[in-house]
């Protein structure tokens, strides 16, 4: 599969402050990459960098095959950028807002009401085209200001943060008309916060913090850097957390809470699950709960941005070398 984007040792300073340091990476034509990391990171720094909005001090990026110094004109004719904040008039309509935005990149007035007319059925605000943006709910200003940021065709589309202050119907809502982009075949970079939203959109992802590339990969292989799965089986009796905490003791390490009794067993393979169910059933404890839990991205966020942790003994895994130690045992 070719790249749409290939990024390559890009540094970026602002004063004494280095809001990129060497960042490398590539997104693949047609795929959905996550761009993750804390506040500051760099994260808009390196999407404005591909928006052709900044210059790189030193190295290189390429946007659809051009590169986004050189042939910045032309990366423009093939991107879309939605910013943090939605860049709408709140005076005019809906409809004259998509209809200003066509006219600005070049259509005529025939083709800017037809395109209006186009984008309010494809983004559901046909009902309210015609009402102020002033009397809009957050998600559907997100939506109109994504709908305006593809009046002309791209092949790459920018969302920066596109969800941030959503309530989680607006957020889901315009999840499902990313996946809709995505069945389009554009190309998407989404950086956001929410770790939950990379995981249902993304089928990769890139962590940035303190302007480098931290770790990178599927959502698969970055949870499998926190270890495996987890069993967690809770007592209906707390007092019987200790026994069965030492009685499950032989399928992996084990953390008991002091307060629920629940036993938690740490990077337990699935398989596991059928020899926990046996051993407690042989204790005779009643239990409320026994569950397999995954990994969550949250986790590895956690852990990958941790600088405390970081700096410490314990080292993070990329994902390669997880591999390669899982397949070396």
């Amino acid at each position: 599969m070719s790249a749409a984007i290939e990024v390559d040792a890009i540094v970026k300073t602002f004063g004494d402050t280095q809001a990129l340091d060497g960042v490398t990476f590539n997104a693949d034509a047609g795929e959905v990459l996550g761009l993750l990391g804390p506040n500051g990171a760099g994260k808009t720094t390196m999407i404005n960098v591909l928006a052709t909005l900044l210059r790189p001090d030193s190295g290189s990026a390429r946007v659809a095959g051009l590169d986004v110094v050189d042939d910045a004109e032309t990366v423009r004719q093939h991107i879309a950028l939605t910013g943090q904040f939605a860049a709408l008039d709140e005076v005019l309509t809906g409809r004259e807002n998509l209809r200003l935005f066509a006219r600005l990149r070049g259509l005529d007035r025939s083709a800017a009401r037809s395109k209006a007319d186009e984008l309010l059925e494809r983004f559901a605000l046909s009902e309210a085209g015609d009402r102020s943006v002033s009397t809009y709910s957050g998600g559907m200003r997100r939506r109109l200001d994504l709908a305006a940021s593809l009046v002309v065709s791209a092949s790459v589309l920018f969302l920066d943060e596109p969800t941030t202050g959503l309530d989680p119907r607006s957020r889901t809502d315009l999840w499902d008309v990313v996946r809709d982009l995505r069945r389009d075949g554009l190309t998407i970079v989404l950086t956001t916060q929410y770790l939950e939203e990379a995981d249902q959109l993304a089928e990769r992802i890139v962590v940035i913090d303190t302007g480098e590339v931290v770790a990178s990969g599927t959502p698969d292989e970055l949870k499998a850097m926190t270890g495996g799965h987890s069993v967690v089986v809770i007592p209906l009796d707390p007092a019987d957390g200790p026994a069965l905490g030492a009685a499950l003791s032989p399928v992996g390490d084990s953390n008991v809470d002091e307060g629920t009794g629940a036993v938690t067993l740490l990077d337990t393979a699935a398989p596991q699950l059928p020899e926990v169910v046996r051993i407690v059933d042989s204790t005779n404890v009643d239990i409320s709960d026994l569950s397999l839990r995954r990994p969550t991205l949250d986790e590895v966020f956690m852990q990958l941005t941790d600088h405390s942790a970081a700096s410490s003994e314990s080292s993070i895994q990329t994902p390669n070398e997880h591999v390669a130690e899982r397949n070396a045992s």
